[in-house]
């Protein structure tokens, strides 16, 4: 199995592609993000995309695209209920699926992952005849060795290895109760590596994301193909009318993951304050009132330093880059890295960490430095706040860099050989 997929497409008849996805919000995650796009871009070169996804539900541009459509899978969708215990019904004691879905949330654990897959595996058993391909994104659940059991070709994106985010939030936590209720959210990864050896065609976004999932399931890298995201270059770019404000910062905060590295920021800029007396930063994301960012903002009085911006649509997040002066992603580890893609495409100037797959997407047309210290962060953003020169210089470099390597329409391409080469293995295995 090639690692990298040619990128001329074998274009023949257009496919029909079942596009899973368990969550697919497109404003908060990756996930939801590489559903949309790559959906979208499929569409642009032909085929009919399906997209069967759980609450909550992509914003696809279907009026743009006819042989695009959304076919819902609603779960319980629990995180939207203020009373997860409350929202149990009798309808749902008949439903493996739902009942498993609510206990496992009231017990702390996951289990949207493992109710999708059974929804999933059973509406395509009805429908298996409507196509060609099935492509799952990171549901890695049982229910796809039953869609693959059943003789459909079936490729599964993994993005990165959630071990990672566990074992992070592990380490960033001494307190023995919080690290019980980690390992529990985290025990549907039993399930997902389980699935993962099974899977017969696996995908995944970045050479760094390839080696961490070999080394987390105990498989091989050659069993991994890799294709590149995507960015909506015709979405993220420069605004004509924009205008850059001086000493201001922009990040993306998911949450209150440590794996952000969101804490390593707030304390470069609580150092490079004396210097720069102006700085400021936008943060997209809502830290947990009384969560550990939220704590350490006030610990370190920067409240009336940061503006925060949550559940924004994309034209608004592309506004927000127009304003900032440069782009910090302190990640402790991406899988890709959206947030530095964006701003690389929005002509933002990015100071990155090291951390996962972000030198392969920044490559030279960033400043990198260590993942998970404070220290080299504050020097290299004091200096380039003071360098209009390397600012222009780094805008250019990365524009240029997104528009000739990552591409929506470049990643619906390779994966389209890839579903290719798939169909037919599976047809050479049924002669």
């Amino acid at each position: 199995m090639s690692a990298v997929v040619a990128e001329k497409s074998n274009r023949t008849d257009p496919l029909r592609i079942a596009l899973l996805g368990y969550r697919s919000n497109p404003f908060s995650g990756g996930q939801g993000i590489y559903i949309k796009y790559l959906a979208e871009a499929l569409a642009g070169l032909g085929h009919r995309v399906d997209v069967i996804s759980g609450q909550p539900y992509p914003d696809l541009d279907l009026q743009a695209h006819s042989n695009l459509q959304l076919i819902k899978l609603p779960g319980l969708n629990l995180f939207e209920h203020n009373n997860p215990l409350s929202a149990l019904r009798l309808s749902h004691l008949g439903s493996l699926a739902d009942f498993s879905e609510w206990l496992s949330m009231v017990t702390g654990g996951f289990g949207e992952p493992f109710a999708f897959g059974r929804r999933a595996a059973s509406w395509l058993a009805e429908h298996r005849d409507s196509y060609d391909i099935v492509h799952d994104n990171q549901s890695l659940a049982w229910g796809l060795l039953r869609i693959q059991d059943s003789g459909l070709p079936l490729i599964s994106t993994i993005h990165h290895p959630i071990t990672m985010d566990r074992d992070i939030a592990l380490a960033d936590e001494n307190r023995w109760h919080y690290r019980l209720l980690i390992r529990r959210w985290h025990y549907f990864l039993r399930m997902q590596t389980q699935v993962v050896r099974k899977l017969q065609n696996l995908v995944t976004v970045s050479e760094n994301s390839r080696q961490d999932i070999a080394n987390a399931f105990g498989i091989t890298t050659k069993h991994i193909d890799l294709v590149y995201n995507g960015i909506d270059i015709d979405t993220f770019r420069r605004q004509p009318d924009g205008v850059r404000e001086r000493d201001t910062l922009i990040t993306t905060a998911s949450a209150d993951q440590p794996l952000k590295g969101s804490q390593h920021l707030l304390r470069a800029m609580a150092e490079l304050l004396p210097k720069h007396p102006n700085l400021r930063l936008i943060m997209i994301g809502k830290p947990k009132p009384g969560g550990k960012t939220d704590s350490l903002i006030k610990s370190l009085d920067l409240t009336h330093r940061i503006e925060l911006h949550h559940g924004i649509s994309t034209q608004s997040l592309v506004s927000l880059y127009g304003r900032a002066s440069i782009a910090v992603v302190p990640s402790e580890y991406e899988g890709f890295g959206l947030p530095a893609a964006e701003a690389m495409a929005c002509g933002v100037p990015v100071v990155s960490s090291d951390g996962g797959a972000l030198p392969e997407v920044v490559g030279d047309a960033g400043i990198i430095v260590e993942a998970g210290n404070y220290k080299p962060l504050a020097r290299e953003i004091s200096a380039l706040l003071g360098d209009d020169t390397a600012r222009a210089r780094l805008a250019h470099a990365g524009r240029q860099r997104i528009e000739k390597e990552f591409t929506w329409n470049l990643a619906a391409t390779r994966m389209t050989d890839i579903y290719r080469r798939v169909i037919n293995e599976r047809q050479q295995e049924q002669v």
